[in-house]
């Protein structure tokens, strides 16, 4: 029997490398691609890469960017980054996918959010919105294409210790982890057990994942 295969988005990040680990382990055949070979804010780049492809059972739109600021002065070029990147991106390759996941009669497309999305923090407008707007894409999806087979879930990692977030742990570990009920973070090795776990449960879909300690304000 031949391998399923996951593509996972922004292949390169620290998440995306351990959700690939565990995935392989498992019998998945994981395409991971960096920027380089899938821009995912590029349509063009996006069409390129899945042209080739003949399946796609698992698509996890993983790609991301934190380009911080606050509103008055966000200027419109970072703000068209981070939604390009962070939701069209997310789009882009679910569109591409969910045309070989309706020709193959099946498929989970598992789109990576953020608490942001639940309490949008000050200084994070673009990113909070594109996450929340994540959220929204996906419970559409899910009901899109249900019927199709085809399955949508967010999954919300936690604040992991990353390349992209080590610069903030250093100068606010203490902060950052009394915001989190159990004063510790998740890591990227439990939450690609969660995602991979997560694909077994053929029932699942349009649902939100919190994965950390953190209570949202909106309850």
């Amino acid at each position: 029997m031949a391998a399923r295969v996951a593509l996972i988005t922004g292949g390169e990040g620290d998440l995306a490398q351990a959700i690939r680990t565990q995935l392989e382990a498992d019998g998945w055949h994981v395409h991971a691609p960096g920027k380089a070979r899938l821009d995912v804010g590029c349509s063009a780049s996006v069409a390129a890469f899945f042209a080739p492809l003949e399946r796609v059972d698992l698509l996890i739109n993983n790609a991301g960017l934190i380009d911080d600021a606050l509103v008055a002065r966000m200027t419109v070029e970072q703000w068209d980054k981070v939604l390009s990147v962070n939701l069209d991106g997310a789009f882009r390759c679910s569109r591409a996918a969910l045309k070989l996941m309706v020709r193959q009669r099946g498929g989970h497309i598992v789109n990576i959010g953020s608490f942001s999305a639940l309490n949008g923090p000050a200084g994070q407008a673009a990113y909070a919105a594109a996450k929340a707007g994540l959220i929204g894409l996906t419970q559409s999806v899910a009901l899109e294409y249900g019927p199709r087979n085809v399955r949508c879930n967010c999954v919300l990692p936690g604040f992991l210790e990353t390349k992209m977030t080590r610069a903030v742990l250093a100068k606010r570990r203490l902060e950052v982890l009394a915001s989190h009920s159990l004063g510790r973070l998740n890591t990227p090795e439990d939450a690609a057990r969660f995602i991979a776990q997560l694909d077994s449960f053929a029932q699942v879909s349009g649902q939100v994942f919190q994965l950390d300690s953190r209570i949202s304000v909106r309850g």
